[in-house]
């Protein structure tokens, strides 16, 4: 009788994984058919205005290169997980803080406090 139940069970979870995947694509193109056919929507109702149609192109500004945009993300990335785990291993033997818990929220914060970095100087880049 038990092993019924387990069986039963293990279908039940294992039907689980079927069901996630077509939802996280469905509302990944959902997302996407939102935002093309709202943008078609305004585009259309300022032509239907009469507005130049300039105000489409602003966005083809001088930006940074993307290459150097990632190179920097990714540079301060692993050098804020270089950090976070140099800072909880003195944090871990020094001053005996539990290593599960030092670890993971110094990685963290020292990979957010450079992910932000990054984006802060992408910015100053951007305006050059």
């Amino acid at each position: 009788m038990n092993t019924l139940k387990l069986i039963n069970l293990k279908r039940t979870i294992m039907g689980s994984e079927l069901i996630i995947i077509p939802v996280i694509f469905g509302a990944i193109f959902g997302v996407f058919y939102l935002y093309f056919s709202t943008r078609n929507k305004e585009r259309l109702a300022l032509i239907e205005k009469g507005a130049d149609a300039s105000i489409f192109m602003k966005g083809k500004q001088q930006a940074a290169p993307i290459w150097k945009v990632l190179i920097l993300n990714l540079a301060l990335l692993l050098m804020g997980i270089g950090i976070g785990i140099f800072i909880a291993s003195i944090l871990h033997y020094n001053l005996g803080v539990d290593d599960d818990v030092a670890y993971p929220g110094t990685i963290f914060l020292m990979a957010g406090i450079g992910l932000f970095a990054g984006f802060t100087m992408t910015k100053n880049l951007d305006k050059e």
